[in-house]
């Protein structure tokens, strides 16, 4: 597998907590207010629309990491086949979290959390050792 599937992966993770706004913003109640969207967020009471915020907010705390590690990764040499692995695993395992999050699934939402943080651990690890 190319690097270039990773930084798909890396394209696809920046993008992902785009979808999860979108949710948040479809399942309100009310009509979605542009002007004050804090409030309006405050302001509804179907709980899979904090949920689809919690799923944005985690998205984008996720990004960071998961993009330095394919970064680094790459820089320092990893093969592309496990590079592109592990990038490719994390986005199947982030967008399973951010539909066990809004469906309300907590213990498969924290199983997949787990996968996808351990990917790049993973991918930071490889990193680090490659580049030793």
């Amino acid at each position: 597998m190319p690097i270039s599937i990773a930084y798909w992966c890396v394209l696809i993770a920046a993008a992902l907590p785009y979808v999860w706004t979108v949710i948040a913003k479809s399942r309100g109640g009310e009509r979605y207010d542009n002007r004050d969207p804090r409030a309006w967020l405050a302001r509804q009471t179907d709980p899979r629309v904090s949920r689809a915020n919690a799923a944005q907010m985690n998205a984008f705390e996720a990004f960071p990491a998961f993009a330095a590690g394919v970064v680094l990764a790459h820089a320092a040499g990893v093969p592309n086949a496990s590079v592109s692995l592990l990038a490719v695993v994390f986005i199947v395992a982030r967008v399973l979290h951010g539909a066990f999050y809004v469906a309300g699934l907590p213990r498969a939402r924290s199983l997949s959390w787990a996968v996808g943080i351990l990917c790049v651990f993973a991918l930071l690890a490889q990193a680090a050792i490659a580049a030793a």
